[in-house]
């Protein structure tokens, strides 16, 4: 057994899990009008609304107490200060010194970080007024109208949802696109919609050898030159972002178009870094501010508020009770707003690549689950797609639902007809439907006793599925700072309490050396028999359908 699972709080978390499992949040609401103001808080304008979680006073009170026993208060300081948390790398995880928007001196190996951080936004800022401001154009003279972003990981995942998210901010004129899948489908796509001489490429690799972005890049680089027949021009029309400046150099990129950022900077938390640059290009560099502001006031709430009104903390807290007393393995995002449709894809990166483990900080295999598959659809579409399961399915699935009380595009009723479904949805899956409840509706359809006999057992809903509610104002860039940094608080609180490192990978890396493995055997295009039977097999005969006439 674990220290973890056999600490007090996860054992008094199992003894009150065993009173506790059969309760209806039903009856929960029914017993306590005061429950939606104990069981709610705000940053801002951010409300979370978390009352409709299978949880009492008790409950909550054991779950703080499961926080502080893991000393996740000290473990936050420790992130802030720039101490090396980042265990099997050696080195700390400071994300938020990118949006430390107070300036204050964050120390990393006796250094203060902040000039470096200030400098390159200084560089970003002057950079994209002037592609921006139309100063900077391409070899012939045209403006930049497109940006295309080859990266992948968190160089993709991060920018490509804000990008899309704040779509209303963009700037008239100007389209970025997103490259990340070596499948050459996803860059020919792209391509045929843009221009060599109005085309500014962003090459965004930290090593500037990740081999799909490097792939990618190159294909970008050779299909330029054939269009234009000016290699010279790559100069002008290509960018990197990245740590390696002489391989960015050797690809034709000019040292003033290299932009930095450190190995303290995660992949998947490296949005507000230089890899930012498509956002910046795109929104501006004044709203891309707003946004870092709002990160770093979701930093100050997460630092300074205590645990029982700390909405990062909470819904950690939250995920960790259905994640291991309640068994649920997955956790689903519900945006009411298709400007997020690419945000569950961005969350499951930051969480599933950080909590992703099976062994502790202490080099031990963990004997309970850590983190949860994330998943989800934008409002209301998944209520046609797998709202049926999660309604009336044997599967537990807590689930966020994310909305603003104000759209950017009012037609009509339609934003009052999401905001319905969006209560709606909740309410449903919390309250369900009784017998008796079923029982009055068929009547008052007109169905008699014996019809009813038979209908009835598939109109019974059992409800009790848990949900939490986030709702704002508006979506602008300063809330979808605020929004993307407590899901990294939450994160990181969940992998505080698990005790395993958030901030690596190794997962990752592996696949990609078998891979180097693998392409070495594809290119000799002889018989393998290397490895085990089926990839043996798979190999030669994708082999033999590849260069076979």
């Amino acid at each position: 057994m674990s220290d973890l699972t056999e600490s007090p709080a996860w054992r008094e978390l199992q003894a009150h899990f065993a009173e506790l499992k059969d309760l209806h949040m039903r009856d929960l609401f029914e017993q306590d009008a005061q429950r939606f103001s104990k069981f709610s808080t705000r940053m801002g304008d951010i409300l979370l609304d978390f009352s409709k979680n299978r949880i009492t006073d008790e409950t909550f009170d054991l779950l703080l107490k499961l926080a502080k026993d893991a000393d996740v208060e000290h473990w936050r300081d420790q992130m802030f200060d720039g101490e090396p948390i980042n265990i099997s790398e050696f080195r700390p995880a400071l994300h938020t010194a990118l949006r430390n928007r107070s300036n204050t001196p964050v120390m990393v190996d006796g250094e203060n970080v902040m000039p470096k951080v200030n400098r390159v936004l200084e560089q970003i800022r002057y950079f994209s007024e002037r592609v921006r401001g139309g100063h900077y154009r391409g070899y012939s003279g045209h403006l930049i109208t497109d940006v295309v972003n080859i990266g992948i990981g968190g160089s993709d995942l991060g920018p490509h949802v804000v990008c899309d998210a704040m779509k209303p901010y963009a700037q008239r004129g100007m389209e970025v696109h997103f490259v990340s899948n070596v499948d050459p489908t996803h860059l020919t796509e792209i391509l045929k919609g843009v221009k060599p001489e109005s085309c500014l490429f962003i090459i965004s690799s930290k090593s500037f050898t990740t081999q799909e972005t490097m792939m990618n890049a190159h294909s970008a680089r050779d299909w330029f030159i054939r269009e234009t027949g000016n290699k010279k021009a790559v100069a002008k029309h290509f960018v990197a972002v990245t740590t390696n400046q002489q391989v960015a150099a050797d690809f034709g990129i000019l040292p003033e178009n290299m932009f930095e950022f450190w190995d303290w900077v995660g992949g998947r938390y490296s949005l507000w870094s230089a890899i930012g640059l498509p956002i910046v290009l795109y929104l501006g560099m004044d709203r891309f501010e707003e946004m870092l502001e709002g990160a770093h006031e979701m930093d100050l709430h997460f630092r300074n508020t205590p645990l029982e009104k700390n909405i990062p903390v909470i819904l950690a807290l939250l995920g960790i009770w259905y994640n291991n007393f309640f068994d649920a393995q997955s956790h689903a995002i519900m945006a009411y707003n298709q400007y997020l449709r690419r945000l569950p894809a961005h969350l499951q990166q930051l969480d599933m690549e950080s909590n992703g483990k099976t062994i502790n900080r202490n080099g031990e295999r963990v004997d309970y689950l850590t983190g949860p598959i994330i998943w989800g659809e934008t409002g209301s579409n998944c209520q046609h797609a797998f709202f049926q399961l999660m309604h009336q399915g044997t599967k537990p699935v807590p689930a966020d639902f994310l909305i603003p009380a104000k759209s950017k595009n009012p037609l009509g009723n339609q934003h009052c007809v999401l905001l319905s479904n969006f209560f709606a949805q909740t309410r449903a899956l919390m309250m369900g439907k009784t017998a008796e409840e079923a029982t009055a509706e068929l009547k008052a359809d007109g169905m008699d006793d014996e019809q009813i006999k038979e209908v009835l057992p598939h109109k019974i809903f059992e409800g009790n599925k848990p949900t939490n509610s986030i709702l704002f104002e508006k979506l602008n860039p300063r809330t979808m700072g605020s929004l993307l940094a407590m899901y990294e608080h939450k994160v990181f609180v969940q992998g505080v309490i698990w005790n395993i490192n958030s901030f690596d990978q190794w997962g990752v890396e592996y696949g990609k050396v078998l891979a180097d493995d693998i392409m070495h055997e594809l290119k000799t295009r002889e018989h393998v028999d290397a490895y085990d039977v089926s990839t043996n097999e798979l190999i030669n005969y994708c082999m033999k359908l590849k260069f076979t006439d």
